[in-house]
């Protein structure tokens, strides 16, 4: 039962994120609520409200019939130019930016609600405008029906305003920069304050039983509770090979075992396994390098030239470095203090030489960009770090850094600024770390 139940949390977290899931549900809720309010009408609770509060209900069948055709295409409407702000909005990010924003962008739940507002309401202004029929005799109008159906536009009306809000701020690079930032942050501190308990070192896995992905994909999601109860089951230990974001190839090496698996066993393990074709930053927080780290290229190309975007980048890239620091190259998950499955991470060394190469290719032409790197890397050597071997990449970094920037500068005076700052930050003129 538990594992049917960490399956299914697992597979709703990836459904979320679905541009369609949040509509989806307001649509299944605003049909539930016309057919609820269907039965109060039969309960009479118009006739009451008609009774106590004359001056809500509407009286006549026409004019009902009227106001909710009115509603309906207004609502229509509004929904219409809110979808075509939001295609606006990924059309813009995605030239401006970076298309690896996209996925970002259509999970954010804000403009899932508020499409999701419209087409509940849309939906039982429907139920409620097919349930009407004037023409009978004794007929009871819905008119508290109705009424719910005014007060539904109203709020859509409201939502609409601030939805038109949510998405000017939505598009600004600023407002872009901190959500990916703060994902990211917030899942390294996950990681980095599970990694504060002190548990068993994990073994060497060279000569385990190797098993091999049935699928290709982005390796999304792993239902890790249910890997931890199969190894308790089987009495084994599991090491998880890619690293999770990472695209996995069809029949490459996804986990090893210390112990040889039955095909039962192995399928259920692989079950536990999410693959996709996208990515999201609260599921992979490397994404982040490499959304901001694209952002400052983009801005640094001659068809953008924003080198005010690529400055305030650098900044949070500097933040997330220092955060990267201080977890470990593997995450190993334990019951009882006994680890039970190793899952590998992106090195530190890995993760800022891809990121600085990128930068270092298209601003290496650049003062202001060289100078705001330098400090960026002086402020990672004096921040706390897990292995000290970290600053030995920083170094190597810094000296492929001057040296880019010696051969692209060619105003011997740009070149004479950065290297005064060097040698303030304690690099020499011969581009090399002083340790």
């Amino acid at each position: 039962m538990k594992e049917i139940y960490y399956r299914a949390l697992s597979y709703l977290i990836q459904i979320k994120s679905k541009i369609a899931f949040y509509p989806t549900a307001f649509a299944l809720l605003g049909i539930f609520s016309a057919f609820l309010m269907m039965y109060l009408e039969e309960l009479g609770v118009s006739q009451y409200l008609l009774d106590e509060f004359p001056v809500v209900m509407v009286e006549n069948g026409d004019t009902a019939l009227t106001v909710l055709s009115a509603l309906i295409t207004g609502l229509i409407s509004m929904m219409v130019f809110s979808f075509s702000m939001v295609m606006l909005l990924l059309s813009q990010a995605s030239n401006n930016y970076s298309p690896r924003l996209l996925p970002g962008l259509i999970s954010d739940k804000v403009h899932q609600i508020i499409l999701g507002i419209y087409l509940g309401t849309i939906l039982y202004l429907i139920f409620v405008l097919f349930s009407i029929h004037p023409t009978e005799e004794d007929y009871n109008l819905p008119g508290f029906s109705v009424l719910i159906g005014i007060i539904a536009t109203v709020v859509c009306i409201y939502a609409f305003i601030y939805f038109i809000h949510n998405i000017s701020q939505s598009i600004q690079i600023s407002n872009i920069l901190d959500r990916i930032y703060f994902s990211a942050k917030t899942e390294l501190l996950r990681i980095i304050d599970n990694e504060k308990k002190e548990i068993k070192p994990f073994p060497s896995s060279d000569h385990w039983y190797e098993y091999y992905a049935e699928s290709s994909g982005y390796l999304q999601n792993m239902a890790l509770t249910n890997i931890l109860e199969i190894c308790e089951k089987e009495k084994t230990l599991i090491h998880i090979l890619p690293v999770k974001g990472m695209f996995v190839l069809q029949d490459l090496p996804l986990f090893k075992s210390r112990k040889e698996l039955d095909k039962e066993t192995v399928k259920n393990i692989l079950s536990n396994f999410n693959f996709g074709r996208g990515e999201l930053v609260g599921e992979n927080y490397v994404l982040a390098f490499k959304q901001i780290t694209e952002i400052i290229v983009k801005a640094m190309s001659p068809g953008i030239n924003d080198p005010g975007t690529a400055v305030n980048g650098i900044d949070y890239l500097t933040e997330l470095f220092s955060l990267q620091m201080q977890k470990k190259d593997t995450y190993a998950m334990s019951r009882d203090e006994n680890v039970l499955v190793k899952i590998n991470t992106i090195d530190f060394d890995v993760l800022i030489y891809n990121v600085m190469a990128s930068i270092r290719t298209y601003c290496k032409h650049d003062v202001i960009l060289i100078h705001k790197l330098i400090l960026m890397l002086h402020y990672l050597k004096i921040s706390p770090v897990y292995d000290p071997i970290s600053f030995k990449c920083i170094d190597r970094e810094a000296v492929l850094l001057l040296q880019d920037a010696k051969d692209s500068l060619s105003n011997p005076d740009d070149f004479k600024n950065i290297k005064e700052i060097a040698e303030k930050l304690k690099i020499d003129s011969d581009t090399k770390f002083i340790i």
